[in-house]
C-alpha cells in the first residue's frame, strides 16, 4: 500500500527555517503532483505549495511570498519543502499530498500523516 510519510517538522524560532520532506513509501507514484498543505489550530486547511510530475509548473499560497521553495527528486520517491524566514503564524501541521493527474489541478487524494511546525516568537 502506497504511503507518504513526512518528515522535518519541529520547534524552530521565528526567522528559522526548516526543510520538510515527505517520502513515498510502499509503491510508486510515477505521473502525480505532489503539495505540501496545513492546518493550523483552529483554521481550515490550506495548500501551501504544489509542483507538477515534472517540476516545470509550481503553485504556492499568496502567504508564502517567497518565503519556501517546493521541489522533488523524482527517483528518490521524495518531495521537499524549503521553509525559510518562518514567522510565527506558519505554525501548522505540514500535510504531504499526491494528486490524481501530473498536474496540480488534479485532485489531490492521498495523504500523509503529518508533521508538526511550531514557530516561536
Amino acid at each position: 500500500q502506497v504511503r507518504l510519510v513526512e518528515s522535518g517538522g519541529g520547534l524552530v524560532q521565528a526567522g528559522g527555517s526548516l526543510t520538510l520532506s515527505c517520502e513515498v513509501s510502499g509503491g510508486d507514484l510515477e505521473d502525480r503532483a505532489m503539495g505540501w498543505y496545513r492546518r493550523a489550530p483552529g483554521k481550515e486547511r490550506e495548500r501551501v505549495a504544489a509542483i507538477t510530475w515534472f517540476g516545470d509548473e509550481i503553485d504556492y499560497g499568496d502567504f508564502v511570498k517567497g518565503r519556501f521553495t517546493i521541489s522533488r527528486d523524482n527517483g528518490k520517491k521524495t518531495v521537499f519543502l524549503r521553509m525559510n524566514s518562518l514567522k510565527p503564524e506558519d505554525t501548522a501541521v505540514y500535510f504531504c499530498a499526491a494528486a490524481t493527474g501530473r498536474h496540480y489541478y488534479a485532485d489531490f487524494v492521498l495523504w500523509g500523516q503529518g508533521t508538526q511546525v511550531t514557530v516561536s516568537s
